[in-house]
């Protein structure tokens, strides 16, 4: 493990100032720690790259002298940009969130405004960040998420090569299946359009890569103008595990509603064979998608997440997953998520094409869907 850069004058000895990449670790390590807990977690950043840029300077030891003297000893200091940006974690912070969070910035401003010259004041901005409630607003989830889940996004960052190699597959393989579909997707949708009144492609808002919202598609399979309200109750029970259609609710409890009446004779059809899913092909050509990962969810159904749930929401949605070969829709939420975080932390283009050549079969098969 590397160890940490300790600060030069006697005065800050006692304070250690992480490096970036193991205050990175030891954010991710107390984000999973606030999850399991249902404890708060408070990440202050120290925006001041004028004052920063070099560590040995007297400006960079009065800011840390400052913090050190505003913090416990057990609140974690360190680089969260090398040269340009301090974190610091808080952590156990009780349910009161907004008005702790509030102290916290009282008195970390009034010890820099003691330490820090008047003229460098206006070079240090200070924001405070609270983890998970930041990540379940509507405004700014996107930012909140890549601020909490800085270490993925650095993971992603030094893998350009890979992330760069799974976008041509993308690009290239859903050009080549929309071409070779056509055909089929020109008579469902005159199938879609003659059996019921409706558009034949159905837009709805989704939540993908850091919770950034996107216009998802794929051709409708329920009666136009339908009220969504008996999905909305039922997810919300489903993600809490609360759900099941009758019999033995370990057995029964799906992703999806059976025997939904808003689905249409021609929507019943395609649902089953997975031939709804196919215009979010055009999702992943304009690059909201991906051919490989996680589900992306519905706004409400988001909402009804626990804090361990966000982190399927860190690499971008797919068309399909190893839920969807492993599982489908047969398998319990929490089950769901485990496998998508699962893929989140094992990603590689191997993995995604071993998903890839798995899921004919389980489309084919057709267990699990409804």
């Amino acid at each position: 493990m590397e160890l940490p850069a300790k600060i030069a004058p006697d005065a800050l000895s006692h304070r250690a100032v992480f490096s970036q990449q193991l205050f990175l670790r030891m954010l991710s390590i107390e984000r999973r720690r606030s999850e399991r807990s249902g404890k708060r977690l408070v990440l202050m950043l120290l925006d001041a790259p004028a004052l920063l840029r070099n560590d040995q300077a007297p400006a960079f030891g009065e800011v840390v002298l400052s913090l050190s003297e505003s913090t416990r000893d057990t609140d974690l200091v360190g680089w969260y940009k090398n040269g340009s940006v301090l974190g610091v974690l808080f952590t156990e912070i009780g349910a009161s969130v907004r008005p702790i969070a509030d102290l916290l910035r009282q008195k970390v401003e009034g010890a820099l405004h003691a330490a820090i010259p008047v003229p460098q004041l206006p070079d240090i901005k200070l924001s405070f960040h609270v983890f998970p409630d930041d990540c379940q607003g509507k405004s700014a989830r996107n930012q909140a998420f890549s601020i909490f889940y800085a270490d993925l996004v650095q993971r992603m960052d030094s893998g350009a090569a890979s992330r760069a190699a799974k976008r041509c597959v993308d690009a290239a393989g859903s050009l080549v299946l929309i071409a070779l579909l056509f055909p089929l997707m020109v008579m469902i949708a005159l199938a879609v359009k003659l059996t019921s009144k409706g558009p034949v492609l159905f837009r709805q808002h989704r939540l993908g890569q850091f919770g950034q919202a996107f216009s998802f598609l794929k051709f409708r399979s329920m009666y136009a103008q339908t009220d969504d309200t008996i999905h909305k109750e039922y997810a919300k029970k489903f993600i809490s595990n609360q759900a099941s259609t009758g019999g033995d609710a370990e057995s029964q409890q799906v992703y999806k509603l059976k025997c939904d009446p808003r689905i249409t004779k021609v929507g019943g059809f395609l649902r089953r064979t997975s031939l709804d899913e196919i215009p979010q092909l055009l999702n992943v050509l304009s690059g909201r998608m991906s051919l490989v990962g996680p589900r992306p969810p519905l706004p409400y159904e988001f909402e009804a997440y626990e804090a361990w749930h966000m982190g399927r929401l860190a690499v971008k949605p797919g068309l399909t997953g190893i839920w969807q070969v492993e599982g489908r829709s047969r398998v319990r939420f929490d089950d769901m998520v485990r496998m998508d975080l699962r893929y989140v932390k094992a990603w590689s283009l191997s993995l995604d094409l071993r998903i890839l050549l798995r899921t004919p079969r389980a489309v084919l098969g057709g267990d699990g869907a409804y």
